[in-house]
């Protein structure tokens, strides 16, 4: 085909009659249509996993699965329909031979002499690269892990727990003093905090528990120097306050977690039981083994006993000879510390409650509780201490159960360390305490960690039919296994670049990560099947021009047309990868909310895009190369593949 479309360019009487330049478009698109039609399966299966990612993790990205794969099939369909159409309409004059573009020809004597240099030293190459794809793997085995890389949310929720059994006069106190501290941090711009519960079903904080939301200041008005991590740190240090442990989170994140896991930091121990005592002494001895553990922050078991309540049990023997029933007892005690509803008042579609009970001073201690009056009818108004017995008792402040058991819970952050190896640290100190766990009694880790197990076993299982349906494609492309294992064998390099630049930008590897890697993969595959399909039709035109035999095909005839094949369309290959690759990179200077997120992604296509690109404009010839030569050595020809 290229023959002929060279003695097209030497005709006389060029440019071209119509119908020889349709012919010639009829020819290219043939050539190119059935690569770009499999190309975009392979992408769109390289997806796959995203796809089927649920939770979280799903919602946020497979709007992206989604949006590229619909680009794609809509992309090829006008790449096979339409753009031949308007090449026979825009096309016109005297056609100009690949080597006579000023682009293509500084490329290509560029690209020549390293690629006949790598052919001639094509052991010491496969040497380097496996070198290099070595060291990538070690340094893969290095890198950190967590679910999502962190959104910077731009505000900071401070959650810090009191003692349960609190007064709602002292966490008041507490607050105002937070309040006014976290205030004169130069980068905090509002302070807003609430203790306890708020007004809805959905909220079931104790009074012990509060929430202040901290908004800041434009990053412009920050100190100079200073990090969100750094106003983190200065925060907590002014708020080390006896009696109460700091948390520190972000305020959607923190909902998301406890709507979908039911724990409020990153990470959550729960022990499952049936005595609210043991999951306690469960619970604190577990806290004491993790103190000290690198990454764990904001360490806080969740009190299960030391909540304070007022038993009022009535005398019954007493309260016979006063003429009173035990009805008459609880309605002193609910009208004086409970309050009694009197009626309800109407005010437009709007309904209130109008309730009755004491002034605090006769109800704000036990002394007071005692010297309450209790009308009878012969003898006047006694002291509640005469007919009941009133005393402060202990118990738990809040039951949660959990899967028809109590549950308790330790909790903790996570900062200046990745999760995974937080965790781990963390499980491989527990160990020795689960082996020794009460009979009935379990434990469960929750939180982000939870949420990473999920994800990371649907990408493990979803990855190896992925890599078997990609490796089918390129089998129904070539016909051949042997060419479909050398498209294949793209991949590990591709990743090279990825994790060189992720462990070198310091980013964890997390769900984000592994969608850039899965975009990467696709790309890989799409750029290898592109120079296989050239390097197959300079071997049929080696062919058609020099037979197929060991007898005419001597080493360099091959690798003569193997430069051909790769040098002569070396503009198609680094324009597809171009495209790719500058849409990306203003990613890296991106600031705001989202960046964060992105850079994950990102970071690992641009460097694998650039590896990928290397390997498959200097690598794959010579493992071409070193294929053809063997084919000649023990058949006596080389394999001839029509690739589509």
């Amino acid at each position: 085909m290229i023959s002929k479309f060279k003695n097209i360019f030497k005709k006389e009487n060029d440019p071209l009659s119509p119908e020889e330049r349709l012919k010639i478009i009829e020819s290219s698109s043939k050539l190119v249509g059935p690569g770009v039609f499999y190309s975009t399966i392979i992408v769109i299966a390289s997806f796959l996993p995203v796809f089927l990612l649920s939770g979280m993790e799903g919602k946020l990205f497979s709007p992206l699965a989604y949006t590229k794969s619909f680009i794609l099939i809509v992309d090829a369909f006008f790449a096979i329909t339409l753009t031949p159409v308007l090449i026979s309409f825009l096309l016109k004059g005297k056609l100009r031979p690949e080597e006579k573009n000023p682009i293509n020809k500084k490329l290509e004597k560029f690209y020549t002499p390293i690629l006949t240099l790598c052919l001639k030293w094509r052991k010491t190459v496969l040497g380097v690269n496996i070198i290099a794809l070595l060291i990538g793997v070690l340094m893969f085995t290095r890198l950190g892990s967590e679910f999502m890389p962190p959104l910077d949310e731009g505000s900071i929720l401070f959650m810090p727990v009191t003692l349960p059994d609190v007064s709602n006069s002292e966490v008041k106190r507490i607050l105002q003093v937070q309040d006014k501290l976290i205030k004169s941090v130069p980068e905090v711009a509002h302070v807003l905090g609430k203790a306890g519960r708020a007004n809805t079903a959905t909220d079931n904080s104790p009074v012990s528990m509060i929430e202040t939301i901290i908004l800041l200041k434009p990053k412009s008005e920050w100190r100079e120097g200073k990090t969100k991590n750094d106003i983190i740190t200065e925060i907590n240090n002014k708020l080390q306050i006896p009696g109460v442990t700091n948390g520190f989170t972000q305020p959607i994140i923190n909902r998301i977690n406890m709507l979908s896991t039911g724990i409020r930091t990153d990470v959550g121990i729960k022990i499952y039981g049936e005595s609210l005592d043991t999951i306690n002494v469960l619970a604190q001895k577990i806290k004491k083994t993790l103190e000290g553990t690198s990454g764990v922050k904001d360490l806080y078991a969740e009190p299960i006993t030391g909540g304070k309540y007022i038993d009022i049990e009535a005398k019954r023997e007493v309260i016979g000879r006063y003429g009173l029933s035990i009805d008459d007892v609880n309605n002193v005690v609910e009208a004086a510390i409970g309050g009694m509803i009197l009626t309800t008042t109407i005010e437009g579609r709007r309904r209130f409650s109008v309730n009755a009970r004491y002034a605090q001073e006769y109800r704000n201690s036990l002394e007071a509780l005692k010297k309450l009056q209790v009308q009878t009818m012969q003898f006047g108004p006694i002291p509640l201490e005469t007919v009941a017995n009133i005393s402060i008792s202990d118990g738990p402040p809040m039951i949660n159960s959990e899967n028809a058991m109590l549950r308790g819970s330790v909790l903790f952050n996570v900062r200046d360390r990745d999760l995974g190896s937080t965790v781990k640290e963390a499980q491989k100190r527990l160990n020795d305490m689960m082996t020794k766990m009460p009979k009935g009694y379990y434990i469960e880790w929750s939180g982000q960690w939870e949420n990473q197990l999920r994800a990371n076993k649907t990408l493990s299982l979803i990855m190896p039919i992925v890599i078997m349906i990609i490796f089918l494609i390129l089998y129904f492309t070539y016909r051949s296994m042997k060419e479909a294992i050398i498209t294949m064998i793209t991949v590990p390099f591709a990743l090279i670049g990825g994790v060189f630049m992720v462990y070198f930008y310091g980013i964890n590897l997390s769900v984000a990560v592994a969608v850039g890697f899965i975009a990467l993969f696709g790309l890989a595959i799409e750029t290898a099947m592109l120079i296989t399909i050239y390097l197959n039709e300079a071997m049929n035109k080696m062919v058609a021009e020099h037979g197929n035999s060991k007898e005419t095909i001597t080493e360099a005839i091959l690798r003569e047309y193997i430069i051909e094949g790769s040098a002569k369309r070396l503009r198609p290959k680094l324009m597809t990868v171009s495209v790719s690759l500058f849409g990306l990179i203003p990613i890296l200077w991106a600031t705001g909310t989202g960046a964060d997120v992105m850079l994950p992604i990102t970071v690992p296509l641009i460097g694998g895009t650039i590896t990928s690109t290397i390997y498959v404009l200097l690598v794959t010839p010579v493992v071409f190369e070193m294929v053809k030569l063997r084919e000649l050595k023990t058949k006596g020809k080389i394999d001839i593949i029509n690739a589509k």
